[in-house]
């Protein structure tokens, strides 16, 4: 008995002192907002000086507090006229540090030039293109494309439907990540990610997951994706998904196994049978919800928009495909109708014979 009294008492001073930690914390950042949140600072010769508010109370840095990481600011800040020192990252993240220290890409970029710890989010609360975009801050999309030309068929189609960290780095256990998309003018298939006011626009109840997951169970069912495609399609949106990893690794590096095809379109139906749908939250992150399993495979209606394992979008090879199934029914159908037409005279020669 005294022993569970004691386990109780060290949980709940524990929860205490970390309540008291949170709270001085968010004390603190409203603090540093009052300040740094003002929109005159995004004027450019202050614009790094700007932290909005909203984004960064969704990040795990505003639970430890600002001064947390910026504990060289004097309590006579700005008046002093110091500048204080950049925070730096390896204090509390040593061992992605090390990591991303063996790379080729540490002697190009710091942690704040991908990361902005403002705005950081983990991956699973981020779209495939936001976590894209951070990779076309350095390398062009259209020589990204072109390079990759080289030996990738339909590589644009590969890229839009891979993150970079997929092929690059050494993160694993994939899933796909599945998010709405507008289209950004009246014809052609110019696309990009819906936007949190554009979603809550068309919501009835408000909850933009509802677009989809109609009776909110926090769960997209094959019925409500398929009913999703054939209502909302017609408002130039789609669903677009992305091959994602889970397990998100910073050894950025030229993988070899990446070079063969089987890698993701030999995965089996396993590979492919967990899904998730982001929603944009008005934060600037994104929630998932879970699809029922199938929807990868359900090329129809599930998600027709998504350049699926083992299938083709080549128009060349589907128009060769089409002829073939249309051969072998042409002799199946011919063989038929021959031997409908010709059935008399095979019962005379029966009855002759």
């Amino acid at each position: 008995m005294n022993l569970c009294i004691r386990i109780t008492w060290f949980f709940l001073t524990v929860f205490i002192f970390a309540t008291d930690a949170v709270t001085a914390a968010t004390a603190q950042n409203i603090k540093c907002m009052g300040c740094h949140g003002q929109t005159e600072f995004l004027k450019a010769s202050t614009s790094r000086a700007y932290i909005d508010p909203v984004k960064f109370d969704s990040t795990t840095h505003s639970i430890i507090g600002c001064v947390s990481c910026h504990d060289k600011v004097s309590p006579a800040h700005p008046i002093d006229g110091y500048i204080p020192p950049k925070a730096t990252c390896r204090e509390c993240h040593t061992p992605v540090f090390d990591e991303y220290a063996k790379n080729l890409h540490a002697s190009k970029a710091e942690c704040n030039d991908c990361h902005d710890p403002h705005e950081v989010k983990l991956p699973e609360f981020m779209s495939g293109y936001d976590i894209n975009s951070k990779c076309a801050k350095c390398h062009d999309s259209r020589k990204t494309v072109q390079k990759h030309s080289n030996w990738l068929p339909q590589a644009e189609l590969h890229i839009d439907s891979l993150l970079c960290i997929t092929c690059h780095t050494g993160s694993k256990n994939y899933v796909i990540i599945m998010t709405i998309e507008t289209r950004q003018q009246e014809k052609g298939n110019n696309f990009k990610t819906a936007t949190y006011q554009e979603l809550s626009e068309l919501a009835a109840s408000g909850e933009v997951s509802t677009l989809i997951d109609t009776n909110a169970d926090n769960l997209v069912s094959l019925t409500e994706l398929r009913e999703f495609n054939r209502n909302l399609r017609g408002r130039n949106m789609r669903l677009w998904g992305m091959m994602t990893p889970e397990v998100v690794t910073h050894s950025y590096s030229i993988l070899e196994n990446r070079w063969d095809c089987s890698f993701c379109h030999a995965s089996g139906p396993k590979a492919m049978q967990k899904s998730f749908v982001a929603f944009p939250d008005g934060k600037g992150g994104y929630s998932r919800v879970a699809v029922e399993k199938g929807a990868i495979l359900d090329i129809l209606y599930g998600t027709p928009d998504f350049y699926m394992l083992g299938t083709t979008r080549s128009t060349p090879l589907n128009i060769i495909g089409g002829l073939i199934v249309a051969a072998g029914l042409s002799v199946a159908l011919g063989h038929g109708f021959f031997r409908f037409i010709t059935r008399r005279n095979r019962e005379e020669s029966d009855h002759e014979a």
